[in-house]
């Protein structure tokens, strides 16, 4: 393995920046000092100039691998994540088939040890009827990043609805639960009455469908669940001003048993959006009305919100391009998640350590993540070297994702990816993949 020495460069860890090198040596962090002189060849990189932050951690993405690669492979998004400054990844249960028990949950892993340039984890999933094969995972507590609940509608039989499947694995699991919450009977209620009007409905009738109501109610119940248990919660993509009052920030994050989680583009776009993206940024739960966003803005930034994610959920253009009802729901980002924060950091809307820490400390907090996340002598040298003064436009030719669109086409950011680092392998310099050596399999300090 390659070792590196990054010179004269400013590091954003732990709530503060300071200038030095790093010194990576066998996938490590071996040394961070001033002036450091290596006794060992190394392949020296000058960061004057430029920033290193901790390699972020998106604790949700959909990859569609196995079963639906005509829209996206772990192999293309993961990609995609590392050329955006994402390290490790977790990745969902709703592929074809459904990561229903532990032989298709290491089915998952295997493919990703195989293909990915990331690191990864994988969520196992539940349904009504297999809480028996999900307890099995807490055998896998220091192997996997946590099980999966759609509380809210989604595809196939993944949705939860059974109280007594729900009270069961609030009660018995010993890995974190992650869920995504939307309340069905509302949702359905509120289309039947927008089907009323006889008119077709638009992506603008998304947020009236999949309103602020079915997300406080449904995240409401998964918080009476855990409290009930003392159960390790964290709640999905939390998009309302409504739900901020579910959460608390009295309380380091370590010491959490309820957690929560915002995505970057409930932190960018709004219900006025859709007039000019329509069905491209239709995604559940719901980009809403722009009280919303500002709420979500403050709760994230006084620490109510505890990480930022992607939920990056790529359809075809041809799935989005659908008549409303029928278009897909999600959106490709994990490529552009990091350059969207930064550019908040540049207006002045977040600073840049406190971005660093919702990408990547607070994650690795979050999941009990080992060895990453952190910018620490000894840890993983999962690392990404930005550029503060340079700038990228999103344009088809640039856009990695395997459905070839993004929501964010024509948008400029303030800030470019020089480098990206995995287990200390540079597998991204400007603009060049060195597809050598695949991630690692995340593990879990519980």
């Amino acid at each position: 393995m390659q070792n590196y020495l990054i010179k004269n460069i400013s590091i954003v860890n732990e709530g503060a920046t300071l200038s030095g090198d790093v010194l990576i040596k066998n996938g490590r962090i071996e040394r961070i000092a001033a002036n450091i002189q290596p006794t060992f060849f190394v392949t020296e990189i000058n960061g004057e100039g430029l920033h290193l932050l901790p390699g972020a951690i998106d604790d949700q993405v959909h990859f569609r691998e196995p079963g639906l690669t005509h829209k996206a492979t772990i192999y293309t998004e993961a990609k995609a994540a590392v050329a955006g400054g994402i390290t490790s990844f977790m990745e969902m249960p709703n592929t074809i088939p459904p990561a229903f028990t532990q032989e298709l949950l290491e089915n998952k892993y295997n493919i990703a040890s195989q293909t990915s340039l990331a690191n990864y984890s994988f969520y196992m999933g539940t349904s009504n009827t297999n809480a028996d094969e999900v307890l099995k995972t807490n055998d896998k507590k220091k192997q996997v990043c946590g099980i999966k609940i759609f509380m809210g509608s989604s595809t196939g039989n993944l949705l939860v609805d059974n109280y007594l499947t729900l009270d069961k694995l609030f009660c018995e699991s010993e890995l974190l639960i992650a869920t995504h919450c939307e309340d069905e009977k509302i949702i359905k209620e509120n289309l039947a009455r927008a089907r009323q009007e006889n008119r077709p409905l638009t992506a603008a009738d998304h947020p009236i469908i999949r309103n602020e109501d079915a997300c406080f109610e449904s995240s409401f119940a998964a918080v009476q669940f855990a409290k009930k248990y003392n159960s390790r919660l964290h709640v999905f993509h939390l998009s309302t001003e409504k739900e901020m009052r579910l959460f608390t920030n009295m309380m380091p994050l370590e010491q959490k048993r309820i957690t929560a989680e915002v995505c970057v583009h409930h932190l960018h776009f709004t219900s006025d959006d859709y007039a000019k993206l329509g069905n491209l940024i239709k995604c559940n739960p719901a980009i809403k009305a722009p009280h919303n966003r500002e709420a979500l803005w403050e709760a994230l930034l006084d620490d109510r919100l505890d990480l930022i994610a992607t939920d990056h959920a790529p359809h075809t253009w041809e799935e989005k391009n659908e008549p409303y009802e029928t278009a897909h729901a999600g959106l490709p980002l994990v490529q552009h998640s990091l350059l969207l924060m930064l550019h908040y950091v540049k207006q002045g809307k977040i600073s840049l350590e406190k971005a660093v820490d919702k990408m990547s400390h607070s994650v690795a907090r979050c999941f009990q993540v080992a060895d990453r996340g952190f910018i620490r002598e000894g840890y993983y040298a999962d690392l990404t070297i930005v550029d503060l003064d340079g700038t990228v436009t999103v344009k088809k030719e640039n856009i990695l994702y395997k459905c070839g669109w993004s929501p964010l086409e024509g948008f400029t950011f303030p800030a470019a990816i020089k480098s990206t680092f995995v287990n200390g392998h540079l597998v991204y310099g400007n603009g060049a993949f060195d597809e050598s050596q695949k991630g690692q399999r995340l593990l879990f300090k519980r």
